[in-house]
């Protein structure tokens, strides 16, 4: 019938779904490859694990039951399959969503960023957007300072850690951690998001994020009334993990391109009983009731 939209066999969202995670293989996720597995691409467990969605909601995206995904999700499960810059809007179109627009904030983490954190090991390694939001961590991460999957997604942002409201609790690390230089950190932190507003002028919810600290945390409002602007890039933490003992750490901030996502990675001097502390962090994962 004229005017009416068709969509050619194996182009639909649930289908676009199945093919992107029928080609990308456990070893892209760090996932080990057993040898009795039939598999050659992820599983559907798999994939929503890694999205942080239900096995039933990838389910009924693949099988075209669930038609109308959220921003969130899609962004999730462009992180979660490696996507790239257009297959990601791709993917937002299929879902009859504007992709992410120029001017804002992107949660996207490239394929080629990926490839480089899973073969990182077990180092200590977490992606933040502009905005410091933290979109990806791996098992070093939070065997280092807790799992951040306890709390709910919009607040694991470092910003808000950092700069808390109403003495809220901490929600990136689960147990204390102290700086060398901690107003220097501060400082560091509110003038690295002014100069993310410059980058992304139309970003909503970095705009929010800057109003609500401003409105509820004085020290925020006192630093950012400064107009300083630069870029945070190292610290050096102690890290007071509850099983192996203080952790001091050396704390490097890396930016990809013009996205601005900052890849932290915590590292120990080597050769150091923090190393073996670091080390023995990661073995022991997190710790019992936590």
């Amino acid at each position: 019938m004229e005017g009416m939209e068709t969509t050619p066999p194996g182009a639909g969202l649930g289908a676009t779904i199945r093919a992107w995670r029928g080609r990308l293989p456990p070893s892209a996720v760090g996932l080990p490859v057993r040898p009795a597995r039939r598999a050659t691409g992820l599983r559907r467990e798999e994939l929503a694990e890694l999205a942080g969605v239900s096995v039933d909601y990838v389910v009924r995206l693949e099988q075209g039951r669930a038609t109308t995904p959220s921003a969130q999700v899609l962004a999730s499960l462009a992180r979660a399959l490696q996507l790239s810059a257009a297959e990601r809007d791709h993917l937002y179109r299929l879902a009859r969503l504007v992709p992410p627009a120029d001017g804002t904030v992107r949660d996207h983490i490239p394929p080629g960023v990926h490839r480089v954190l899973t073969r990182l090991g077990d180092v200590a390694v977490a992606v933040f957007a502009a905005d410091w939001q933290l979109i990806w961590w791996n098992h070093g991460w939070a065997a280092l300072l807790g799992d951040p999957s306890s709390s709910p997604p919009h607040l694991r942002n470092f910003a808000r850690d950092r700069f808390p409201l109403d003495g809220g609790p901490a929600r990136l690390a689960l147990w204390p951690v102290t700086e060398s230089d901690r107003d220097g950190t501060d400082a560091a932190v509110v003038s690295d998001l002014r100069r993310a507003t410059g980058r992304f002028p139309r970003d909503a919810r970095l705009a929010e994020l800057i109003r609500v600290l401003n409105a509820g945390n004085p020290r925020f409002a006192e630093l950012w009334a400064t107009g300083a602007v630069a870029a945070h890039r190292e610290d050096h933490k102690t890290v007071r993990h509850p099983s192996v003992g203080p952790v001091t750490v050396d704390c490097d901030v890396l930016t990809d391109g013009d996205s601005e996502l900052k890849i932290v990675i915590m590292t120990a001097a080597p050769g150091s009983e923090d190393e073996t502390k670091l080390r023995l962090a990661a073995v022991a994962g997190q710790p019992a009731g936590h």
